[in-house]
């Protein structure tokens, strides 16, 4: 099963990172996604650039509307994202709770919707199935 670890951090949580060295942070991090690594669950890994470079789309109307970050309002940000392959729900619990994050910051873990998830004999979900294949033969 396939679990998304999604980082999401108060100000207090960035407020509190910025009196770390940057190395000491980068270290701690370096060090829980090697363990995922050589635990051989890590599927992907990424950070996002400051809430200031992104943007919101609104579909309250129509066309929907498009506001530049930063963002009104806002008690948590979305700062980054782990997807890890691994037996269940108790698993991805154990690595989530092993991340060097501290107070302010929150892991939402969530499992990743499986293509088998969803209706067999939908046409876009077939089409989706095809194109899984195919992106999968074309990348080995």
């Amino acid at each position: 099963m396939r679990y998304m670890l999604i980082m999401r951090d108060t100000q207090e949580a960035i407020d509190a990172s910025k009196e770390v060295p940057f190395e000491e942070i980068i270290a701690a991090m370096g060090a829980y996604n090697e363990s995922l690594m050589k635990a051989g669950v890590l599927l992907s890994a990424e950070g996002l650039a400051d809430a200031s470079e992104g943007f919101v789309v609104d579909f309250d109307s129509d066309p929907p509307v498009v506001t530049d970050g930063p963002y009104a309002e806002v008690k948590e940000l979305f700062n980054g994202f782990w997807i890890l392959e691994v037996s269940g729900k108790e698993e991805a619990a154990q690595w989530a709770s092993r991340c060097p994050l501290g107070p302010g910051s929150k892991l939402e873990v969530r499992r990743v919707a499986s293509i088998h998830d969803f209706p067999k004999d939908n046409e876009w979900i077939q089409k989706e199935e095809q194109w899984r294949e195919r992106q999968e033969s074309t990348s080995n």
